[in-house]
């Protein structure tokens, strides 16, 4: 039996689509409150089952008779403020899983991320070479996804069974204007800057197949970038006005002018109780060059990245 955590999520529900497409029964955790995506409404194939990856006695059942687990579940934040929940849900809920797997003898498939992967350094590519540098100004985000992963390499060394993959910039349809969306509905807004920096992005069909393929491979012990493009972020915003049939930005938005901006958002957000749209943490990631190397992966499974420029052209004509 598999088992998929975050299964109602963004990746969680194309990973399930994907696995159930392929006429597999797939058990997945859900939050008693969490909607199910309509991607995944009426699907026999899959069973739901109420848990919490932060209350081990609630995922007894849903651990009965699996032997492989797609770790998905994850809080996704650039707001520091969100800090303690990061680590809450990324470390110590990824702890309840490893130890849940090596009880039960599973292969676990572990998503982490790029940010875990540490800050670049100037004109090279980041690959699973890199390791983490002791960073005072990191975000709480990267912290909390570099600690879950180690929590899955402590694992190893216990004899567990387990792949890790570091997605980048995960974009797709199905993530309407939430998440990586928020940069398709700003564009589409007029919003009339760019910034300065360089990330590496990816289809979420091709994560949920390059997991697939690694769980499905003898593979174990290793980590992977899982990335398509590298991409500057005035091309990226270009591109997705082009979808939309709107003016592109044409204004560098400068780190001076972008640290006015997440400090005055903040200040506003003190009144409004509402999330900044601009943070510190998202400030500087815009403004900095990121390139990612996709060789291991693309080695190891044979995987052909779908062009991001494709990827753009099919989520502007969805969102339309």
């Amino acid at each position: 039996m598999i088992l998929v955590s975050g299964g109602t999520g963004f990746l969680g529900s194309e990973l399930l689509k994907q696995l159930t497409d392929k006429g597999l029964t797939v058990r997945a955790i859900k939050r008693e409150k969490s909607l199910i995506p309509v991607l995944l409404q009426n699907n026999a194939l899959i069973n739901w089952v109420n848990g919490d990856i932060n209350e081990p006695a609630t995922l007894a059942d849903a651990f009965a008779d699996v032997t492989h687990v797609y770790h998905c579940a994850a809080f996704v934040s650039l707001n520091s403020k969100n800090k303690k929940q990061l680590f809450h849900v990324n470390i110590n809920g990824t702890t309840n899983i490893v130890n849940l797997c090596l009880a039960y003898n599973c292969r676990l498939l572990h998503v982490s991320s790029i940010a875990a992967l540490g800050i670049p350094k100037k004109g090279e590519k980041i690959s699973e070479k890199n390791f983490w540098e002791y960073d005072s100004k990191a975000h709480a985000y990267s912290l909390s996804k570099y600690e879950g992963e180690m929590e899955v390499w402590r694992g190893i060394t216990e004899g567990l069974n387990a792949v890790i993959v570091n997605p980048s910039i995960i974009i797709g349809k199905n993530a309407g204007f939430e998440g990586s969306g928020s940069i398709f509905k700003m564009v589409k807004n007029g919003f009339p800057f760019f910034t300065n920096g360089t990330s590496g992005f990816v289809d979420v069909e091709d994560v949920a197949k390059a997991m697939i393929l690694l769980m499905e491979s003898e593979i174990e012990g290793q980590r992977y970038i899982v990335s398509s493009e590298n991409y500057h972020y005035k091309r990226l915003f270009s591109e997705i006005a082009d979808g939309f049939e709107v003016k592109a930005p044409t204004k560098e938005a400068k780190p001076w002018m972008l640290g006015l901006a997440w400090r005055g958002l903040k200040f506003i957000s003190l009144f409004t109780n509402s999330e900044p749209a601009i943070t510190r943490d998202t400030a500087e990631s815009s403004t900095t060059d990121s390139n990612y190397d996709n060789k291991k992966i693309v080695e190891a499974t044979g995987i052909q990245f779908k062009p991001i420029a494709q990827s753009l052209k099919e989520i502007t004509q969805h969102l339309k």
